[in-house]
């Protein structure tokens, strides 16, 4: 029982430094309309989604592409990695953490928020 609390523990402070480590980056790459939410409570599929916005697809590109350096360098890579080529929304999923770099307009028409309403945001 100690060792799953542990590893519980370990799991949670590696998110929340992950986390950080993304907001860190999307702030850095001037993204908007940061937001992250904590689906523990309501989804198995991770722990937290970060939304963030660009106003271009090349800016889409450069706030992920940011993201994935700043956590290489911590030798953190994506499972999985969808819509970097086209940059209208790029999906970076690392387990616990799925991250969300949208376009304007294709946010406002995927509208995960809405989606993900009964998810509580976290301040930042």
């Amino acid at each position: 029982m100690r060792e799953n609390l542990a590893e519980a523990i370990q799991t949670n402070q590696a998110a929340t430094e992950i986390c950080s480590s993304i907001l860190n980056s999307c702030k850095d790459a001037k993204g908007q309309d940061l937001k992250l939410l904590s689906i523990s409570e309501i989804s198995d599929v991770a722990d937290y989604f970060v939304i963030v916005s660009g106003r271009s697809d090349r800016q889409v590109q450069g706030i992920a592409n940011r993201i994935l350096e700043d956590l290489a360098i911590r030798g953190i890579k994506p499972f999985s990695l969808e819509g970097l080529e086209k940059g209208h929304w790029v999906l970076m999923d690392f387990g616990d953490i799925v991250v969300h770099v949208f376009y304007e307009p294709q946010r406002e028409y995927y509208d995960l928020e809405g989606l993900w309403a009964k998810a509580p945001r976290v301040a930042l």
